[in-house]
């Protein structure tokens, strides 16, 4: 197989146990998983603050597509579910202090719920690097 698949870990226990990866490359793509707030022990970072909320779920990506081989700029896509459409407005400055010069194609999303109640972003990417 010329391309190969690569899984990358992230901090989350629930990975092994659900049957995901925090990325995954093949090639010159890269997929990261839908990410959430929490640091590098598994706690959720900015409880009730969408903002720090999307900060750090944007600082977990850009860990992530490191891990990959990647940076921000190889971003084409991201995919932002919000708990409540109304903040909007503060998830999307977050954003765009990662992706205002990149501008990857975007779309945000209300959705009921987040696998813990105290979530208010989740954020998925799409990445392709240079051939």
């Amino acid at each position: 197989m010329s391309n190969p698949r690569i899984n990358f870990s992230g901090n989350s226990p629930w990975e092994p146990l659900v049957g995901y990866s925090r990325a995954v490359r093949v090639g010159n793509l890269i997929w990261v998983a839908g990410t959430t707030a929490t640091n590098d022990l598994g706690e959720l970072v900015g409880p009730g603050d969408p903002y720090a909320q999307t900060m750090q779920v944007l600082t977990n990506i850009q860990q992530a597509l490191f891990r990959a081989g990647a940076t921000l700029e190889n971003v084409v896509r991201t995919r932002i579910f919000v708990t409540n459409i109304n903040n909007w407005e503060i998830i999307g400055r977050a954003h765009g202090q990662f992706f205002s010069i990149i501008r990857p194609v975007a779309t945000m999303v209300e959705v009921a719920r987040l696998i813990d109640p105290q979530m208010l972003v989740e954020i998925e990417v799409d990445a392709i690097l240079p051939i």
